[in-house]
């Protein structure tokens, strides 16, 4: 289970650097129209890169501590990515309501595909029930 584990934290990593890509490469970090603050988005991305390294030596060392640190890890994470995810869902009805904005004045977020923040949001959750159930000791 700590390989399902480790799949699922790369697919969730996957879509998680698509999405960084896009927000920096539309100015996110240095546009005040981002509703993404500087500090959540890479506090988010940090702490996911520590907890999924910490995860690679978990699988390597199969060390039930770092499991929990692991898991420990997805906490804040999460709650992270539940704020971006408030702040982005209006952003996301602005731009289906108003398709005709210009994208030049539109926040940095506005281009995120629907399908990767979904499947971002999937694949965490998928993790963090894969991981806490290897840190339990169930599948092994």
């Amino acid at each position: 289970m700590d390989i399902a584990a480790l799949i699922a934290w790369l697919v969730t990593a996957l879509g998680g650097f698509y999405m960084l890509g896009i927000w920096l490469s539309h100015g996110g970090a240095r546009d005040r129209s981002s509703h993404l603050p500087v500090p959540v988005v890479l506090g988010h991305f940090a702490l996911a890169a520590i907890g999924l390294v910490v995860w690679i030596i978990h699988v390597i060392t199969n060390n039930e501590t770092l499991a929990w640190t692991a898991f420990g890890l997805l906490m804040p994470i999460a709650l992270l990515g539940f704020v971006m995810l408030a702040r982005w869902t209006p952003v996301h009805r602005d731009r289906t309501a108003a398709p005709a904005v210009a994208d030049r004045s539109a926040p940095a977020e506005r281009h995120f595909p629907v399908a990767v923040v979904t499947g971002h949001g999937l694949a965490a959750v998928v993790t963090l029930v894969l991981v806490l159930l290897t840190a339990l000791g169930m599948g092994e």
